[in-house]
């Protein structure tokens, strides 16, 4: 091989290395936000590629010699151990253990939405149902939040004569999809799955169907002494995946670090925050927190109000009906998203950008009585249940 050839390869690798360097630092957003990158486990998947790519171009022209083999391995295992670590880097996982509660996680009082129930807050027709079940009741599960509007769904089509309270259970999303995967529901009433959900489901051999029932706002929260009001999109997906964990970033001085709060991998605003704001850009695992008593309950609506060294400097999440009825904490707000307040004629206009369906899911086609349901559901009756328990119903978007 002539040396002019040899040059020619060489600048061609070169090249090809800075350009997969700089593709890769593009796709995980670090060159249009550097600027926001305020701490060191940020900084490392830049530093990491940037090692990588300097380290290949320098073995790639450096002349090979005994006095500087040692020079030359030393490197080698740098750029290696860079190219192994960064995914490790990208989600900042280098630590052996968090802090964790042993705390049972405080949820609502779902007796407050039980069908049949004389005291019971659950939305009621105006009409008698056009649907009426007076046996082989569905067997219905779903989400805490979903609870009240698949509760309203059952005492307005259930025979109450022959009702049981096991037909209609609430086990929480990760529950749910466990239980619908394994034959054991007729329809679970849940978010969208997570991709853990889906591969497992897969496993099984089984076809989730999902069928949009409904719509929901996701939204972000923050203590009400906290100052900032809004949050823009790009902001939000800077601090999950990492770049951003201090409040000052964001125009708040006196707010120290950014306590990020997370839901546990499957439950359905885990899966919100994976699915409609960081989409494909990887969510870095929970920081270790300062103290174990920021974990307070457990809660994430309890967790986010917590003070820390004179201030609220917690960020959380949920789905708009939960955060403000079904659990609401009062020393808690809700964060605009780009200027624009989650509310119902936002929400309704699409003028707030975070907003998703919820599902009627099934193990397969829906069929039989199943199917009556999910059909009724999306009828004039069952969608108007939706709208007077506090959720979105399709019918407003078609």
């Amino acid at each position: 091989m002539s040396k002019k050839l040899f040059v020619i390869i060489r600048t061609i690798v070169t090249l090809l290395v800075l350009f997969i360097g700089g593709y890769v630092l593009n796709r995980y957003e670090y060159i249009a936000n550097f600027a926001d990158v305020d701490n060191v486990v940020g900084v490392l998947p830049v530093a990491m590629v940037i090692t990588s790519a300097i380290g290949i171009t320098i073995l790639l022209w450096i002349k090979y010699s005994k006095q500087i083999l040692p020079f030359t391995i030393s490197l080698s295992v740098l750029v290696v151990l860079s190219i192994i670590l960064f995914p490790t880097a990208l989600r900042g996982n280098w630590w052996i253990s968090t802090t964790t509660s042993n705390e049972t996680e405080a949820t609502p009082d779902l007796s407050l939405y039980a069908p049949f129930s004389e005291n019971s807050k659950i939305a009621r027709l105006s009409e008698e149902s056009t649907l009426q079940f007076i046996d082989n009741f569905p067997i219905l599960d779903g989400a805490t939040a979903l609870y009240p509007v698949y509760a309203a769904f059952a005492e307005a089509v259930y025979d109450e004569t022959v009702f049981s309270h096991d037909y209609v259970l609430c086990t929480n999303t990760r529950s749910a999809y466990e239980a619908i995967i394994a034959g054991e529901r007729d329809v679970i009433f849940v978010a969208t799955a997570s991709e853990q959900q889906v591969a497992i489901a897969k496993t099984a051999g089984v076809d989730l169907h999902f069928t949009p029932i409904g719509r929901e706002a996701f939204v972000f929260l923050a203590g009400v002494e906290n100052p900032v009001d809004n949050i823009t999109y790009q902001q939000l997906r800077n601090i999950y995946s990492g770049k951003t964990t201090f409040w000052n970033t964001l125009g708040w001085s006196e707010g120290g670090r950014i306590i990020a709060f997370q839901r546990p991998e499957g439950s359905g605003s885990q899966t919100g925050l994976q699915h409609i704001i960081m989409r494909n850009l990887p969510i870095q695992v929970p920081q270790p927190l300062p103290d174990a008593s920021l974990l307070g309950t457990n809660s994430l609506m309890q967790q986010v109000s917590v003070e820390w060294n004179g201030v609220q400097p917690a960020l959380g999440y949920s789905y708009r009906f939960f955060a403000t009825t079904m659990f609401a904490n009062p020393d808690v707000k809700l964060l605009k998203i780009n200027d624009v307040d989650p509310s119902i004629e936002n929400i309704q206009n699409g003028t707030y950008p975070f907003v998703g369906d919820f599902y009627a899911v099934t193990n397969g086609e829906p069929k039989e009585n199943t199917k009556l349901l999910i059909d009724w559901i999306l009828s004039k009756q069952g969608q108007e249940l939706i709208e007077k328990t506090g959720y979105i119903p399709l019918l407003l978007f078609r």
